[in-house]
């Protein structure tokens, strides 16, 4: 996969699924909250799953979703401290280092931008340190709305200003990407396998990076 780098001045990444491994995620809100949600309700697991899904699905897409109050409010439940009891699970996905190691090296500016509350982001970075990598550390939660929205973009580019034409944008979500391309952002890229542990997923009219290393050549000739 050749990347027009001399096009691109600014490289956005987003966090979870797309340098850090998704399994530590997927893990904690599908399988480790519902077991513990349900030893605190003296529900089988399989019971707080139906519980517990119709609620995380009703807030997909919205800010709430990703907030870490939000759910310790509505189960009653320190999200972050159950997060702790897994966060060995957090990893960096195997090919991204080398990827960031050159993005460091280059003249592009780099920034990350993350739907995480910014608990969550600040785990994370306990078990991966990211933050050399970066200009920037961005949760959403700073602007109040989530990538999904065009709001995030606005306030994004009223924060740090940028180039949408001239900016690069690898995420995961579908919707987030989508969100993207709306707002300007001339190159986007999905993630084949967000998840260590899953197969990979159709990224629909979105290209797909496999492999982080797949994107150096023409990096440090453009910079």
């Amino acid at each position: 996969m050749q990347l027009p780098w001399h096009q691109i001045d600014t490289v956005l990444l987003d966090m979870d699924g797309t340098l850090l491994d998704l399994h530590f995620d997927n893990h904690f809100w599908l399988e480790h909250l519902p077991a513990r949600y349900g030893q605190l309700h003296g529900l089988t697991l399989q019971q707080s799953k139906d519980e517990l899904y119709p609620l995380f699905a009703a807030q997909q897409g919205q800010l709430s979703w990703y907030c870490l109050d939000h759910w310790s409010r509505e189960l009653k439940l320190s999200i972050p401290d159950l997060k702790r009891e897994i966060m060995h699970l957090i990893a960096l996905r195997e090919d991204a280092a080398e990827f960031l190691k050159a993005l460091a090296a280059s003249d592009k500016r780099v920034l990350l931008i993350t739907n995480a509350h910014r608990d969550s982001l600040s785990l994370k970075m306990e078990r991966v340190e990211l933050a050399p990598y970066f200009e920037r550390l961005i949760s959403a939660h700073d602007y109040g709305y989530p990538k999904e929205q065009q709001a995030f973009w606005d306030a994004l580019q009223a924060d740090v200003g940028f180039a949408p034409a001239r900016s690069l944008f690898i995420d995961d979500s579908l919707p987030v990407l989508r969100s993207a391309a709306q707002y300007g952002v001339a190159h986007l890229l999905a993630v084949r396998q967000p998840d260590s542990r899953k197969g990979p997923k159709d990224t629909d009219t979105f290209a797909a990076v496999e492999d982080y290393r797949q994107l150096l050549p023409g990096l440090s000739a453009a910079s």
